[in-house]
């Protein structure tokens, strides 16, 4: 619920990310791109309101992981009115029946979670029949944790994919690997093994496929790891949480979300 000076903690919030982002580069090894991180601010189950105060606090990148929610936002009369350069980043996994009501999202920027071929086709009709005048860009999901509730393509699957979508979805630009990684890992163990596998991911995909590092992004790190993340390269961070305070659900929210987890799995096997 909004709040007198939540404006204020908004963009304390940001400009406290943005140090910390900057500090985290500094320590970046210098064989790595340099290339500075874009942060997403993800305002999942958080009111238009609050995605305002943060664009005027300078923030321009967004991310949503449900269509119906994403599509609601983008299509909000003062977000189209407020915000004419926001950006969108579709974070979550696409189900097929959602793929046209994505497409047709107002300022859609960037999908993060192609998985499939058979995805990516689909993704790429569709925009194809909008007419845009500009690619939609996509990022290839990589599953690198062992988690069931995680989506994304086998790592050894991943050169093919991207090589499928540079040369059959002309409608499609590929600008990178995204990963969520193991939730709530302790880097105090050491490097995060997902984003060590996502470098190399990249490496193979670069060599296999004679791209150069530079052009091909990694989105890995949120609120608890984004810092860590970068250290390891990541160029597109998803914070949430740290930006807007924790999300808050209702009984109901928290009911329609475990119901759309569950259609996701079962899109999930009919997608693929």
């Amino acid at each position: 619920m909004w709040r007198a000076g939540m404006s204020e903690e908004i963009g304390r919030a940001l400009q406290s990310v943005c140090e910390r982002v900057q500090h985290a580069v500094s320590r970046r090894p210098q064989a790595l791109p340099s290339i500075n991180p874009r942060l997403v601010a993800v305002s999942k189950t958080k009111p238009a309101d609050m995605v305002i105060e943060a664009y005027k606090h300078g923030q321009r990148y967004f991310g949503e992981n449900y269509v119906q929610e994403l599509c609601e936002k983008a299509s909000d009369t003062n977000i189209l009115s407020s915000c004419p350069e926001i950006k969108w980043h579709f974070i979550g996994h696409l189900q097929k029946t959602h793929i046209n009501k994505l497409v047709a999202v107002p300022n859609l920027h960037m999908m993060e979670t192609v998985d499939s071929a058979k995805l990516a086709d689909k993704v790429n009709s569709s925009w194809q029949k909008k007419g845009s005048s500009e690619k939609l860009k996509v990022m290839v999901q990589v599953k690198t944790s062992d988690e069931e509730s995680k989506h994304g393509l086998a790592p050894g699957e991943t050169v093919e994919l991207v090589k499928h979508i540079k040369e059959k979805c002309p409608s499609l630009e590929f600008v990178g690997l995204m990963t969520i990684g193991s939730f709530g890992y302790d880097i105090t163990q050491g490097p995060n093994p997902d984003f060590q596998l996502m470098l190399a991911q990249r490496q193979v995909v670069c060599e296999k496929l004679g791209l150069q590092l530079d052009m091909v992004e990694l989105s890995m790190g949120m609120s608890n790891d984004f810092e860590h993340a970068i250290e390891f390269g990541s160029t597109n961070i998803r914070v949430g949480s740290t930006i807007f305070g924790e999300r808050i659900y209702s009984k109901t929210e928290k009911s329609a979300s475990s119901m759309v987890s569950t259609q996701d799995e079962l899109a999930n096997l009919s997608v693929k």
